[in-house]
């Protein structure tokens, strides 16, 4: 990170900070009252060592009253740094909190390019453990140097009030060690960066592995994820000493110097004590100041080796934070307006709820002259042009990496077009805000995802303000009433993250559930029953059959025997529609379509075994 960039991370912290101002004026209220109390107390040190002059002459009288007064000071030092602490604490924490809440919400709104260009480890990285390696930093930094820059500035005060040349010896000598700290922290800083972004890669690395350990261990990679984890671990170990190594010895060099100072003091006082210009008091309170100004130096110099490594994570995370957001409607649409073409309210079989009649929703998509590629050296969809009527079935077909999927993508604005348009209802997708867009789709994916909660909770998890009937009412039509009735406790049975505890086949059925229960307009199914039986595939179409009255629907499927009762099927090949029609239509060209077809059912299963 140059210069340059951590000036403007730490101007990002600032402001972050300044929302806190008022914990941070407490703070230093009780910082200042700590150092006074603290200095004060060699001081009173310093009186009772004079009270003892000889032996068989000390006044037992002035000690008492002294040794009441260091009681009172020490018991005030000390609730003043737990106050300041817990501040600083609140302080840190909060600010924390705010970086968190603003990258967690970043994230919400990312495209879908950014997260399928980065690692997830790594954004977790960012977001867990390079928040709390700034936090540990931040806090040390509030703690002392809050403490540090005023003990310096009080020992001052308090030593020249004693003698001004034993003084000067002091502030001689001590900015040694911001030299030595300053010459240090410049090779810790790049160790901390490397440090921090080969953790962000082992991250990721741990979580894909943990994703996937039985597809790993199903093809034997262990020995090889193991060797790729100990390369990535020998490299984290080899910036982690560095690092390591140049911010211990910023300590010991340091301390070093200041140890210089208590002996300068020393020697310089006693010659003055032996003069009779310095009581012995005076000196051993001196060198008490003395030890007190050196302390913060070291501490500092501590602080900013943690600094290092706290504003190296800060701008990883900021990073993050700044990443350019999907990009918004030119033309926003009014509240009632987004409201009013959300939802076509009704049953869950496309019905009005007051008067029983079919609920003819608009759902009219038109792909005009369509261009998009991921890559831009890498051309995929060239032209395309695709027209569906409301209530229509689309079915699209083609072989693997042909753009079915991506079709998907571009409507629902997961990624935007970058040649000509696509329009919902005759207006450009563009036009439209995200959220009055994609409530108008309801869509189910070959990859299921259920949330950590109750089977409750997952099916509203798209439609929240339904009530319990229309949950189970959504889950007969999707068939998956009969195995949620079969758990434990029904519908309130809590599944875990994913659904580890379900079937592939009844996480599938959960999510057809859920969007049933949505009400769409348009109805995206992109293999949508492709981890489901045949036996219960035949209920889902049943259901599903209702479920489009009325409402366009854009089916992906490899297995061709799905879509036969489509209004359209459109064959896609590198990108492009290659032909267009009905089943019967396609199969009677004796095309593409009809070999796709026809390869799925000729193929013997056992070419050459033996009966």
């Amino acid at each position: 990170m140059s210069k340059q960039n951590q000036k403007k991370t730490i101007r990002k912290v600032l402001l972050y900070i300044r929302q806190y101002w008022w914990l941070i004026l407490l703070s230093l209220l009780f910082a200042a009252v700590s150092v006074v109390f603290t200095l004060y107390l060699p001081i009173l040190t310093g009186d009772a060592v004079d009270r003892m002059i000889e032996k068989g002459k000390v006044d037992f009288t002035g000690l008492k009253d002294i040794l009441a007064r260091m009681v009172v000071v020490i018991a005030v030092t000390g609730v003043s740094q737990w106050v300041m602490n817990v501040l600083n604490n609140r302080i840190t924490y909060s600010v924390v909190r705010d970086i968190r809440r603003d990258a967690f919400h970043k994230i919400q709104k990312l495209p879908v390019k950014y997260l399928d260009a980065h690692p997830v480890g790594d954004v977790v990285s960012r977001i867990i453990a390079d928040v709390d390696q700034f936090a540990d930093g931040l806090l040390m930094g509030f703690t002392q140097a809050f403490t540090g820059i005023l003990t310096i500035l009080g020992t001052l005060v308090f030593m020249l009030r004693i003698n001004v040349w034993i003084t000067l010896v002091v502030v001689v000598v001590t900015p040694l060690s911001f030299f030595v700290a300053a010459f240090i922290a410049k090779r810790t800083h790049f160790m901390f960066q490397k440090q921090s972004e080969v953790r962000g890669e082992q991250t990721g690395l741990i979580d894909e592995m943990i994703g996937n350990q039985q597809v790993v261990q199903a093809y034997g990679q262990e020995k090889k994820v193991l060797d790729r984890f100990a390369q990535i671990n020998v490299r984290l170990e080899k910036y982690s000493l560095r690092a390591t190594f140049f911010s211990s010895i910023t300590n010991p060099a340091t301390r070093f110097v200041n140890n210089l100072v208590y002996a300068g003091v020393g020697i310089t006082g006693a010659f003055f004590a032996i003069q009779g210009q310095l009581s012995v008091g005076s000196l051993s309170c001196f060198l008490s100041y003395a030890n007190q100004y050196t302390k913060p130096f070291n501490e500092i110099s501590g602080v900013i080796t943690e600094l290092q490594n706290a504003i190296t994570c800060a701008g990883r995370v900021f990073e993050l934070i700044e990443e350019p957001e999907e990009a918004e409607t030119a033309e926003k649409e009014s509240e009632e307006a987004e409201t009013a073409e959300k939802k076509p309210e009704g049953t869950l079989a496309g019905k009005d709820a007051q008067t029983g009649k079919k609920v003819q929703a608009a759902g009219s998509v038109q792909f005009d002259h369509v261009d998009f590629s991921y890559a831009a050296d890498k051309p995929l969809i060239q032209n395309l042009n695709l027209e569906a009527k409301p209530g229509q079935r689309i079915a699209i077909v083609g072989p693997t990496g042909c753009g079915k999927t991506t079709i998907i993508n571009l409507m629902m604005r997961f990624y935007d077009v970058t040649g000509g348009a696509i329009l919902v209802d005759g207006k450009d997708i563009r036009a439209y805000s995200r959220e009055a867009l994609r409530s108008r789709y309801g869509m189910v994916l070959q990859e299921t995802w259920l949330k950590d909660g109750t089977i409750l909770e997952n099916i509203l998890f798209g439609r929240e303000d339904a009530g319990r009937e229309e949950a189970i009412q959504a889950a007969k039509l999707s068939h998956a009433h009969s195995f949620i009735k079969r758990l434990p406790n029904g519908y309130d049975t809590v599944i875990k993250e994913n659904g580890d505890n379900l079937s592939q086949g009844q996480r599938q059925l959960l999510c057809i559930a859920r969007v049933i229960l949505c009400r769409p307009s348009i109805l995206i199914l992109d293999e949508a029953t492709s981890s489901i039986d045949t036996r219960t595939e035949m209920k889902i179409q049943s259901a599903f059959k209702k479920l489009m009255e009325g409402r366009t629907s854009f089916i992906v499927a490899h297995r061709l025997s799905t879509i036969q009762n489509a209004d359209m099927i459109l064959v896609m090949k590198d990108g492009k529609i290659v032909e267009q029609g009905n089943h019967k239509t396609l199969l009677e060209k004796q095309g593409f379509y009809a070999n796709l077809y026809e390869s799925q059912f000729d193929l013997p299963v056992f070419p050459d075994s033996a009966t």
